[in-house]
């Protein structure tokens, strides 16, 4: 959002708002512990009055008194996105938040971790183990398609509600420490404390502290819960320093029962007065001229320094500003600019590259128009981009869309081009999955679909509302920035339907139900095509696939391909949900149909050599884990899963060099304890012990972990140690099979012949059918007379 200007372009002074800013001043010189210091403001009223421009007074005001300050807006979309801003902005004043930067990259690289590969498994029964991918498959994670989000806010709040607990088993087989998994799973929770211990070393070396969260009736949804509680953390973590001032604005007031305590700045259009102060500093002093000023404006700042700003001699010179904003501002300047400023509305920001695209001019006189536009009174720069505020820019598209309205189309279809153009040069090959996960790619396409709406809505609604569907799929944050992008292409074109799309698509997604609410939404209204609602569908089905909810999961992905039948992420994940239902057939099924349609995928070949594996067809798997693998030799998944083919081959030296290599991309929990298992075989106990040790001290809490280590005690021969550690597997996860298995037979061993059949009977009321405790079972019953 582009600044009123209320400030001398040339004088750096500031006109107006002196009781706020006096009152902002008086309450940073109180003492932390002062009990008239209030710690929270909030700068509220309509656009074009004056907020933001407040705002950076404020700002300007904190960081001459030395505090340090940092400026949040609209362009974040989640909590961790806003604490990547406070980092560089602290940064850059000299104050590095290192902890919280290092936190937020392993945020960043375990996100991309759990999206791209995330698999675990639990030993065959021959070795007194099972399968953990199925307990990992009841509520975890979208594996293996790189790009594709599987975690809003890192996870959909109804499934973490649903399924913590199994998320939590799933991702330990992933991460190596609990802090990673309560980082995936709740990073606010997670990098919050870190926040606060660095705010509050930063604030005894420092005056003061104040952050500023701007464009709040837009921020305030996902940002408003946590900032309050920040304010109630108490003694948890320390809470806020008493030195920093949260400073929020937007045009809504406060929700109720927010901060009771609360500074709140209601700001009006300037007075009479403050008009007269703004038009004398830019020598409009003429009564005549000041009286029509303050009649057409009404004092709002946005439009007084516009009008101030070209100097109006005489009553006559001053027109309303609805009515044609440029041509007011314009009236003397060179035709040119007046076509250069109307262009340059039309984009909801703008470069110099952009800029380029709208302005047909030779290049030496390009750079000289574009600082002239930068410079502009109602035009704001942030970040490298130009944006016109909007008390300006609607009248501007307004009257450029009614009275052109062929050169409107033509010129939005030009900056689809552009955008289109750099978002394939991004692209550099690689398929639209991996893109969702590069910010600059998403951008792009954020702002191409908006120039398609803006030239025909009505033939580009259905394609906007497909990629909101994908921009969910990469996580909730996205999500809301293409249900803002959809209102506002709605609101500048006037068409009803997007507008009330992104308005009710944005309130989905701010509810408890998420995109869970949204998908709702689209699917029980007219608006997407078949292709977007196959692609809704299939992000459903993803959603009931997490939460273990596997016959609805195959409902909506057959709903997605009877629709779209080329829909690959439904044949994928179809295959992902037969797979964890030991149905490999039919998995293998939808993974051919899914490689047919997308050929050379490797993420696609690797779930399907994968299945190859579960299904006891080693010789395939190992082909097609070859083949992943000669797509992408760094895929640490395929490495993990054909060393474990070879493992079963008997193929031990390659088996080892592929878990090393997989171990070395990622030192991954799972992988760490398949080599475990290797060493085992290849009679290296010493090698064995050392790997299962570490994996218990990575996820010393880990059910499946602890009876590995268990079971590999057992067939070492040190039994007391089996019953010991399987004990603890037990005692993690009562519904354990394998453990209550594997501690039935080292209890046999021992020579506790009913402790063992006791635990032999669990197992198999656990999982009825499970041949080697069956086994294991007659075993002790014979010893115990029993010849039932």
């Amino acid at each position: 959002m582009a600044q009123p200007s209320g400030r001398e372009p040339d004088e750096g002074g500031f006109v107006g708002r002196e009781a706020e800013r006096a009152l902002f001043l008086k309450n940073l010189d109180l003492p932390p512990d002062d009990p008239d210091r209030r710690r929270r403001f909030h700068v509220r009223g309509d656009s074009g009055v004056g907020k933001t421009f407040l705002v950076e007074e404020l700002k300007r005001l904190a960081r001459a008194q030395g505090a340090l300050t940092a400026y949040v807006d609209e362009d974040t979309g989640s909590v961790p996105d806003a604490l990547e801003v406070i980092c560089r902005q602290f940064a850059a004043q000299g104050r590095r938040l290192k902890p919280l930067e290092r936190r937020l990259a392993v945020y960043r690289e375990r996100r991309r971790e759990a999206e791209a590969a995330m698999r675990a498994q639990e030993p065959e029964p021959a070795s007194a183990g099972s399968r953990a991918a199925v307990q990992l498959g009841m509520g975890a994670l979208e594996t293996a398609v790189p790009g594709s989000a599987l975690l809003t806010r890192a996870l959909p709040a109804d499934l973490i509600a649903q399924g913590a607990d199994r998320l939590r088993a799933g991702l330990s087989a992933r991460f190596r420490n609990a802090e990673d998994i309560d980082l995936v799973l709740h990073p606010e929770a997670a990098l919050t404390p870190v926040l606060l211990r660095e705010l509050r070393a930063a604030a005894s070396a420092v005056p003061g502290m104040v952050l500023f969260f701007d464009t709040y009736e837009r921020t305030g949804p996902y940002l408003d819960p946590w900032l309050d509680g920040l304010f109630r953390k108490g003694d948890e973590h320390g809470g806020l320093p008493d030195a920093a001032v949260v400073v929020s604005a937007g045009q809504l007031p406060l929700p109720a029962g927010r901060r009771p305590g609360a500074v709140e700045l209601a700001l009006t259009p300037f007075t009479d007065d403050e008009t007269r102060q703004l038009l004398a500093g830019k020598g409009v002093v003429a009564e005549p001229v000041v009286a029509e000023v303050l009649r057409v404006t009404g004092g709002l700042p946005v439009l007084v320094s516009t009008l101030a700003e070209k100097r109006p001699d005489g009553p006559e010179q001053v027109e309303d500003p609805s009515a044609d904003a440029v041509q007011r501002f314009l009236r003397a300047e060179p035709e040119v600019r007046h076509d250069v400023a109307r262009v340059c509305a039309l984009p909801r920001w703008l470069d110099g590259d952009v800029f380029r695209v709208l302005v047909g001019l030779p290049d030496g006189e390009l750079d000289a128009q574009y600082r002239w536009l930068r410079a502009l009174p109602f035009v704001g720069e942030r970040g490298g981009r130009v944006r016109y505020h909007d008390v300006v820019r609607e009248p501007m598209l307004r009257q450029e869309r009614l009275h052109y309205p062929q050169r409107w189309r033509e010129r939005h279809r030009r900056l689809a081009a552009a955008f289109t153009g750099w978002r394939e040069d991004v692209a550099d090959g690689r398929d639209g999955d991996v893109l969702w996960a590069d910010e600059e790619w998403r951008a792009l396409r954020l702002e191409e679909a908006y120039h398609r709406l803006c030239a025909r809505p009505a033939a580009a609604l259905a394609d906007a509302l497909r990629l909101f569907v994908e921009a969910c799929r990469e996580d909730e944050a996205e999500g809301r920035r293409w249900a803002r992008m959809l209102q506002d292409a709605g609101d500048v074109m006037d068409h009803a339907q997007s507008a009330d799309w992104g308005r009710e698509l944005g309130e989905a997604l701010d509810a408890e139900a998420g995109p869970a609410r949204a998908l709702d939404l689209l699917l029980t209204r007219p608006g997407l095509d078949p292709r977007g609602r196959a692609a809704a569908h299939a992000l459903r089905g993803r959603d009931w696939r997490h939460e273990g909810e596997y016959g609805r999961a195959l409902e909506e992905y057959d709903r997605a391909i009877e629709l779209d039948p080329a829909t690959v992420l439904a044949h994928y994940g179809r295959g992902l949900t037969l797979q964890l239902m030991d149905d490999h057939p039919a998995a293998l099924t939808a993974f051919d149909r899914a490689d047919a349609l997308s050929p050379d995928t490797g993420w696609i070949i690797a779930e399907r050599a994968e299945t190859y594996r579960l299904a006891a067809r080693y010789d395939e798997a190992l082909a097609d884990f070859d083949r992943a693998l000669a797509l992408d030799p760094t895929d640490a998944g395929a490495l993990s899963g054909r060393a474990v083919c070879r493992h079963v081959l008997g193929r031990y030296d390659e088996a080892l060099a592929d878990f090393n290599r997989s171990l070395a991309i990622d030192d991954d929990l799972w992988t760490l304890v398949r080599r475990a298992r290797l060493r085992r075989s290849r009679g290296e106990l010493t090698e064995a012990f050392a790997d299962f040790d570490l994996a218990v001290t990575r996820a010393p809490d880990t059910a499946w972990v602890a009876s590995e280590r268990g079971d590999s005690y057992r067939l070492a021969g040190r039994h007391e140690d089996a019953v010991t550690e399987l004990g603890r597997a037990v005692a993690l996860d009562p519904d354990h099979a394998s453990a209550w298995a594997s501690r039935g037979a080292a209890l046999g061993e021992l020579g506790r012949a009913e402790e063992a059949q006791a635990d032999l009977d669990r197992a198999i009321a656990l999982r009825p059918g499970y041949a080697w405790a069956l086994v294991m079972r007659s075993r002790a019953k014979y010893v115990n007379g029993d010849e039932a």
